[in-house]
């Protein structure tokens, strides 16, 4: 009677084993949310840099290896230093929003490797000011990036991934009149690169 009872609490974490297995991946149909959220500060002598980001993303799977989505994204951006008395800052505020799609290997495995090629645009403000004294400027961009990346599942529905932004083509041209645009090709093939995120599948 032993002997069957343990059999049986066998069989029946095999079972439970199996069908976490089934359910950890992605399939056709399966969408999810990504993206990353950071915060940094550094100080150099009288200067101040505090640099915030937040890029949320969603991507939905229209078959077993292709995802196609969307994200936006801010970041701000200011500097802060002290010149004979004065304080003066550099202030940034990036808005920006794009499209992505995705190839991705053994998609429905707890581990898997995907390729993606996303378009973004972006809206930059900047503010120069010293004492009471302030301009603005503004500028718009686009980008084109390919990068490699990894996912893997620490549940079936919770996951980290970790993209590496290896080619970019971007335009950046300032909003006045009679300006021209700095267009720049970049290939990242250092740690500075690569990003983490958390995703989440529903």
């Amino acid at each position: 009677m032993k002997k069957f009872a343990v059999l049986g609490a066998v069989a029946l974490f095999a079972g439970m084993n199996a069908q976490e297995v089934e359910t950890v991946g992605f399939n056709m149909g399966d969408t999810f949310i990504t993206g990353s959220v950071g915060f940094s500060n550094q100080t150099t002598g009288d200067i101040k840099n505090n640099t915030f980001t937040i890029a949320p993303s969603v991507g939905y799977f229209v078959n077993s290896n292709m995802a196609i989505g969307a994200r936006v994204g801010f970041t701000s951006s200011n500097d802060k230093n002290t010149v004979a008395t004065v304080e003066t800052s550099d202030k940034d505020n990036t808005f920006a929003v794009g499209a992505f799609g995705r190839y991705y290997w053994m998609p429905a495995s707890r581990f898997s490797v995907f390729g993606e090629l996303a378009a973004n645009y972006a809206n930059t403000k900047n503010t120069l000011k010293a004492g009471n004294v302030s301009t603005e400027s503004k500028a718009d961009g686009f980008n084109f990036a390919f990068a490699p990346g990894i996912n893997y599942f620490l549940s079936p529905n919770f996951a980290v991934e970790a993209t590496w932004g290896v080619l970019n083509y971007s335009s950046v041209k300032p909003d006045v009149d009679g300006a021209t645009a700095t267009d720049s090709f970049s290939v990242g093939l250092d740690l500075n690169n690569i990003a983490l995120g958390l995703v989440y599948k529903f």
